[in-house]
């Protein structure tokens, strides 16, 4: 008897959460998938200065402060369950381990499920999905924070939830940002315009040396 093959997907397919996955698995050379309000997105070619060069460079801003911040979780690329109709793939994000109060988990399959603290998104400008309906979905389900990098508006949107509304931060005199979830992880925005890895780790560092993130620190040591 012959086995029957198993649909690819194809962008637009409307379907439930184990059936995107079951053709997903099926498709070992995709790349990236989402399943974003029940319909699938299929990534497109990536281009190095819209996006992998501003995604390497926030990826190094989230290990400065990783180095720094002892047993966070950072995951890159990495399939995230929401609910049975979102199944994003968020560029990056970061999350408190689970003892200290985090509601992300790996799964015995070795995917992440329910919300990180923080998702990192690296988007080509404001008409992007990641600004409408992923925006949308990661703010229901629970994500504390949302970073967009817009690399063609050249402009950065912290957004931190406030009474289940997404509220945008706004940048210090010194042009930095900073969140809410992960005290010292401070945003310098010029430099990550600029691509200058040495301004965003500085930021970092300084940040760092307050005691709001050395009491973070115990936090995250605690049992």
């Amino acid at each position: 008897m012959t086995t029957p093959r198993i649909p690819e997907l194809a962008q637009g397919d409307c379907l439930k959460r184990d059936e995107f996955e079951r053709r997903y698995a099926a498709m070992p050379a995709l790349k990236k998938a989402e399943l974003i309000e029940g319909v699938v997105y299929l990534g497109s070619p990536v281009n190095h200065v819209r996006h992998g060069r501003p995604h390497a460079d926030l990826g190094a801003w989230l290990g400065f402060y990783r180095a720094l911040s002892p047993g966070l979780v950072v995951s890159d690329n990495a399939t995230l369950r929401l609910d049975l109709d979102n199944e994003p793939q968020p560029d990056l994000l970061l999350a408190l381990p689970p003892h200290a109060g985090s509601g992300l988990r790996s799964t015995a399959d070795g995917y992440l499920e329910g919300p990180p603290e923080l998702v990192i998104e690296v988007a080509a400008s404001s008409v992007s999905y990641d600004l409408h309906q992923k925006k949308n979905v990661y703010r229901r389900n629970g994500v504390r924070e949302y970073l967009v990098h817009r690399v063609e508006d050249e402009a950065v949107d912290w957004f931190v939830a406030e009474r289940g509304v997404f509220v945008a931060q706004q940048p210090d005199d010194d042009g930095l940002l900073r969140g809410a979830a992960f005290p010292g992880l401070w945003l310098d925005v010029g430099a990550l315009l600029a691509g200058d890895l040495g301004a965003l780790r500085a930021a970092v560092e300084r940040g760092c040396a307050t005691a709001e993130h050395a009491a973070f620190r115990r936090r995250l040591a605690a049992p």
